[in-house]
């Protein structure tokens, strides 16, 4: 999930993806985290508007220049960029800089310290932090992200502390249970389902595309004047002369199996029709900025007071109901604002970020969670109810562990440099070939003894404790590094595994199309598209026995299901869509809306 739209991008382009450097990441620019006077802070400008604003911010408006527009523009000159923007940020607290981000619209977030995430008021204000009670002491974690109103998790809990002869689980009574109706004999799991998709980018339409894997019936609602970002953010001349927001590979690849029609929300016609698709369905999912559906007359509670069994998700950065509620956010900023980069990179550097937007794919797969157990209610129930997902919590998941240690005992989180706390060696070795990498551990003391062997180092072997390889970390990289430079990645791998450690090549993008594995698991699936032709889709990471899910068609083009969903769906006569049609109320084209511009996470 993580690589599959890198994949398509490269497959499309037929350019194998390079590493931009640390904290770089194609093709968007500036995406990483800069130093302030105080801390750290996470930055990603991401379309031309927000660029301009961002040069002004600091004062550089000579920055905002045409051939700057977009981040693939940028990149190439981040050197020269940065020596400019770098030193002005670091002038002031990362606190100025986020509430100058809230100010100006600007995803721009603190990068806060995991010691500091416990105590941070707006953490506790929304409950993003909870308390475990643990023989008498109060520890401080992060809580579930899956805030179901109507069926929420549970809040705290009382352990027992070690060592006590109590249960070391929590007590509760049995789950009820209830008879699930057989569907048709071969239909997909969702079949029968109806999902209103009102999402952009990764994480939303991830929640979706997942939804219509399984068989859900995803209308995806997009307007000619506000696309899927995911199209591009580029609306000069030759865009959409050439259509160029048809041929991206991200959104291809993210908004499969889906029926796409395109509304304009604005107009009084095209809000009706909303509403009429919403009544006939199940669920709506969001990821839009808090204030975008209630602005356009399409709040939750109002789409659930007209359709009682309605679920409705919404998918914001750090909840509806945080003080940072008006926080733009990219998938960048989700992982900034967890404080995840404070656990990646080397001891003594900066803080780096793992991905581009590790927090979309965490987060699309967390709504779909939260959103597969409120329909499975409300199938039950005849019950709907609203998901106030934070996918900013969700990304907190990634730091519990770290969050816990230092309310338990102390315990400040340090960077790792890529090693695993509990496995050493482990780390990415140079293999022979042009930047080749091998990924390798040594997961127990038994594994140790054989990976020396193998690499002609007996003599290591008594380093037979954790606590020594990691003291001698350095002697061992020196001598892993020797062997694996001599190989192939692919004849390293084969090497480790048949002397049973684990290893696994590191892939670029475009070469997993060719992955041994993934080909014998019937991954890529060949699916032709409009403007896109012949191309490859990712299996469903969830698949019955046989097989994998089928892509039974393709992303759509911008508004290619209108008629087909609003004559069959809603009953509307060709003569009715004609004149929606004329009347601009539907499209089936871009059209360029001066710098309007709708926040998304």
């Amino acid at each position: 999930t993580l690589t599959e739209y890198q994949v398509a991008e490269a497959a499309i382009r037929n350019e194998p993806q390079q590493r931009a450097g640390i904290g770089r990441f194609a093709p968007t620019y500036p995406l990483g985290v800069y130093r302030a006077s105080d801390g750290w802070i996470g930055a990603t400008m991401v379309t031309p508007a927000q660029w301009r604003g961002f040069c002004e911010m600091l004062g550089l408006p000579e920055l905002a220049v045409p051939h700057f527009t977009t981040g693939l523009e940028r990149l190439p000159h981040a050197d020269e960029l940065e020596a400019q923007f770098a030193p002005r940020l670091a002038e002031k607290p990362a606190a100025h800089w986020f509430a100058e981000g809230l100010k100006r619209r600007l995803p721009i977030v603190v990068v806060p310290k995991i010691e500091a995430l416990a105590s941070t008021p707006e953490f506790r204000a929304r409950g993003a932090i909870v308390d475990i009670h643990v023989g008498g002491r109060t520890l401080s974690a992060p809580a579930s992200p899956l805030r179901l109103a109507a069926t929420p998790p549970a809040v705290e809990a009382t352990l027992a502390a070690a060592g006590s002869s109590a249960p070391t689980w929590i007590a509760r009574e049995a789950a009820p249970k209830f008879d699930t109706p057989q569907g048709p004999k071969g239909a997909l799991p969702l079949s029968g389902f109806r999902i209103v998709d009102f999402t952009m980018g990764w994480a939303g339409p991830l929640c979706a595309r997942t939804l219509a894997d399984l068989g859900a019936d995803v209308i995806k609602i997009e307007g000619c004047s506000y696309p899927d970002w995911w199209r591009g953010v580029d609306r000069r001349p030759n865009v959409l002369r050439e259509r160029l927001y048809e041929k991206t590979g991200r959104y291809a690849v993210m908004n499969r199996n889906k029926r796409g029609i395109a509304i304009d929300l604005t107009r009084p016609e095209g809000l009706q029709l909303a509403w009429a698709l919403v009544a006939k369905a199940d669920a709506v999912v969001e990821n839009y900025s808090v204030e975008v559906l209630p602005k356009l007359g399409l709040a939750p509670a109002g789409l659930r007071a007209e359709n009682p069994k309605l679920v409705t998700l919404s998918m914001s950065a750090f909840g509806a109901s945080s003080p940072w509620r008006d926080c733009r956010a990219y998938g960048s900023t989700l992982e900034q604002a967890s404080g995840l980069p404070q656990l990646l990179g080397r001891p003594g550097d900066p803080p780096v970020m793992g991905h581009p937007a590790y927090g979309d794919p965490v987060g699309g797969l967390a709504g779909m969670a939260a959103l597969m157990a409120a329909l499975l209610n409300a199938r039950r129930t005849g019950e709907g109810q609203h998901i106030d997902l934070s996918q900013v919590e969700c990304m907190m998941q990634m730091v519990g562990p770290w969050a816990l240690a230092h309310s338990a005992d102390g315990t400040m989180a340090q960077r790792s440099a890529g090693r695993h706390p509990d496995h050493a060696p482990s780390g990415m070795y140079p293999c022979a070939g042009e930047d080749a990498w091998i990924s390798l551990a040594a997961t127990s003391d038994a594994a140790w003894p054989r990976l020396a062997a193998l690499i002609g180092r007996p003599d290591l072997a008594a380093l037979d404790e954790r606590a020594a390889r990691q003291a001698a970390a350095g002697e061992i990289d020196v001598a892993l590094s020797a062997w694996t430079r001599m190989r192939a990645p692919d004849e390293a791998m084969d090497a480790l595994h048949a002397a049973g450690i684990a290893a696994g090549v590191v892939r670029r993008p475009l070469d997993l199309l060719t992955d041994p594995h993934l080909v014998a698991r019937d991954f890529w699936i060949w699916t032709e598209r409009a403007h896109i032709g012949r191309h490859a889709q990712p299996a469903a990471a969830v698949r019955d026995a046989a097989a994998p899910y089928p892509v039974r068609w393709p992303s759509p083009t911008l508004g290619q299901y209108n008629r087909a969903v609003l004559g069959e769906l809603l009953g509307l006569s060709e003569t009715e869509i004609d004149g929606l049609a004329r009347a601009s109320v539907i499209g089936d084209q871009l059209v360029v809306a001066g710098d309007a511009e709708r926040g998304v996470a």
